[in-house]
Formats: structure tokens, C-alpha cells, sequence
């Protein structure tokens, strides 16, 4: 019996076959990763951007329900405020509905207590995101919570204006009922109106 060798004999030589890829497999391979990744990459754009817009919403939605329950359980009005540089809220006065206050540079929430402001929650500038609402400061009062100056609302979208994929609108609208309760809807708050 003849044992299988990995050789071959080729003209009086040894030939070893190779194990591997040959260039032109290597550079179709690479064409088809470049070419799936083109595709890719507008709807991981618009996944980037839609789960940005979301954090954004989730961290308003929840330094309102903070501050709601904060005020019931302290007994003490809490504000959801623009800040400063140093974490004080800003006076903003003459600001109206009418017109749009810009949130995207952080907020706190801080408890108006009888012996002055006490900062209870900062948050952070949001990435990318443009967070508008109609006032500067949201005050709860207690017992329940209520909202002082009746309804309100936040419209959250993409800080750069670039063209909706699939012609759905990345924007949230975030509502705030005078009882207090926030709620979200897709679209920009101007259409809910």
C-alpha cells in the first residue's frame, strides 16, 4: 500500500501545495465587505441618531418624574431648571410659550426648601440632541405634584438637519399635563397643537 503523502511528485520535484488565499480572493472578499458596509452605513446613521434622540427623551422624562416625586414626598415645590456653568438655575424672565428655550445644555432639578434652593439632580448636556420647551424652569408643587402654569411640552429631535430615512420624522414631542404627568409622541409638538 502506498501511504498518502501532502507531496506530489511533478517533473522530478517535490511540489507542497499551498494552504491560503490567492490575492484575487482577498480582494474580492475585501470589495464585498466594502460594499455591504456603503450599505450599512445610512441605517446605522439613522440608528445612531433615533437612539440619541431617545436617550434624550428617557433623561427628560425622568428629571420630570424626579421632580414630581420629590414634591409629593417632601412636601416642598421642586423646580426642573436650565442651569449655568456652575449648576445654579437660570432666570429667564419674559420667556413665554411663544417662545422656544433651548434645554440642550443641561438641567437640574433642584427643591426649593425654606432654607433656599437645595440642587438635588443634575443632568449632563445631551449629544447631538436639540431639546426645546416653551419655559425655562418647571415647577411641581405638592401635594400632588401639579404642574405650576398649566400645560407644557418639549419637542426633541437631531441637532443637525439632515434628510429622515424612510420619511419617518425623528422628533419626539414631550407633553407635560398640569396634574403633572409626562407622556411622549413622535412627531414635533407644533403638529399636536
Amino acid at each position: 500500500m502506498r501511504s498518502k503523502s501532502r507531496h506530489r511528485i511533478a517533473q522530478g520535484r517535490y511540489v507542497r501545495r499551498c494552504a491560503g488565499f490567492t490575492l484575487f480572493e482577498l480582494a474580492v472578499a475585501g470589495g464585498i465587505v466594502a460594499v455591504l458596509t456603503t450599505m450599512a452605513t445610512p441605517s446605522f446613521v439613522a440608528w445612531r441618531t433615533r437612539d440619541r434622540v431617545d436617550a434624550g427623551v428617557q433623561a427628560l422624562l425622568s428629571s420630570l418624574a424626579y421632580a414630581r416625586s420629590e414634591s409629593v414626598r417632601r412636601g416642598l415645590p421642586v423646580a426642573v431648571c436650565l442651569v449655568d456653568s456652575r449648576s445654579r438655575c437660570i432666570a429667564a424672565p419674559g420667556i413665554h410659550d411663544a417662545v422656544a428655550v433651548d434645554w440642550s445644555g443641561g438641567w437640574s432639578v433642584v427643591v426649593n426648601g425654606p432654607a433656599g434652593p437645595i440642587p438635588a439632580r443634575r443632568q449632563l448636556p445631551a449629544a447631538d440632541v436639540l431639546i426645546r420647551g416653551g419655559a425655562a424652569d418647571i415647577r411641581f408643587t405638592p401635594p400632588a405634584g401639579q404642574v405650576i402654569g398649566g400645560f407644557r411640552s418639549f419637542e426633541v429631535g437631531p441637532a443637525s438637519i439632515a434628510p429622515v430615512a424612510g420619511g419617518r420624522d425623528r422628533r419626539r414631542c414631550v407633553v407635560i399635563a398640569a396634574g403633572g404627568r409626562a407622556r411622549v409622541a413622535e412627531g414635533a409638538c407644533k403638529e399636536r397643537a
